[in-house]
């Protein structure tokens, strides 16, 4: 997932926000996801698969700067991206991103909450600037600063709905998007469990945050996971494994409605979810 300059095509969005009243080192625009793309091994059976699996159509930038990049629209509405991976060894993914106003004023804070900057601000042809942050706890999350692509058209149904944070050390990572991104913290009781941590721009969930299963396999490193919002959870994550994607935890209920997550045919984690309260 490690960035440059020379090497990634265009996976990010942005959505223009509206400013606020400054305040004293605070962030001018609300930082929201905008954006998730998948590098993958196979960026055409990615296609086809997702394709088949949510409606989606994917459309390829025939420009050779983008690498191969697919833009995949669902009813002529934006809502992802697929492209190849840059390298041997870039295992399939899917990369989660939030937007920003100011890109370098949003790696300084990164930085100075305790993150690493991994891939410092670049231009992606005319369509905006991006940039890669690690936080603390080690999980990859990246920013983009719209010129002209914004992102996100819908969201919902067969499409984003949640970005969740899996992390070694949800402590770690808490104060670091509460300072860096400006988000707010609100705390749920897990049973026996760690909290379960939703951050919040003005009272809305914007993301969540847990802390990884102890009984995660050791090699597995912080990362965030992207949740696509379905009708059905069941019958979605039965037509995904007869599409050849792997079952990790089966549908199964929780206090906000349903989820389900997977890996795709070329090894990349998902989730499904339905809401209750939509």
């Amino acid at each position: 997932m490690r960035a440059s300059k020379q090497t990634v095509p265009l996976r990010c969005g942005a959505t223009a926000f509206r400013k606020g009243d400054a305040m004293a080192q605070a962030i001018a625009t609300a930082i929201k996801p905008v954006w998730i793309d998948l590098a993958s091994k196979d960026s055409r059976k990615s296609q086809d698969f997702y394709g088949k699996l949510f409606g989606w159509r994917v459309e390829v930038n025939p420009d050779p700067q983008y690498g191969g990049y697919g833009l995949a629209k669902y009813d002529g509405k934006d809502v992802a991206g697929i492209g190849p991976t840059q390298s041997p060894d870039q295992p399939t993914a899917w990369s989660f991103y939030v937007g920003t106003d100011d890109l370098g004023e949003l790696s300084r804070r990164v930085e100075s909450a305790g993150g690493k900057v991994v891939s410092p601000a670049f231009a992606v042809g005319d369509q905006g600037r991006m940039a890669v942050f690690q936080d603390p706890a080690g999980a990859f999350i990246s920013a983009w600063e719209s010129s002209r692509m914004r992102g996100f058209q819908t969201q919902g149904p067969n499409a984003f709905g949640w970005a969740e944070l899996n992390a070694r050390g949800l402590e770690k990572a808490i104060p670091f998007y509460e300072r860096a991104f400006g988000w707010a913290t609100k705390r749920s009781p897990m049973g026996s469990g760690p909290d379960y941590a939703e951050f919040q721009v003005d009272g809305d969930g914007v993301a969540g945050g847990t802390e990884l299963n102890p009984q995660t396999p050791a090699g597995t490193p912080s990362h965030w996971l992207v949740y696509f919002g379905v009708d059905n959870v069941k019958a979605a994550s039965e037509r995904a494994v007869e599409l050849g994607a792997g079952q990790v935890v089966p549908p199964q209920a929780y206090e906000g409605g349903e989820f389900a997550i997977l890996t795709d045919p070329q090894g990349a984690a998902f989730g499904l979810f339905k809401s209750s309260r939509a």
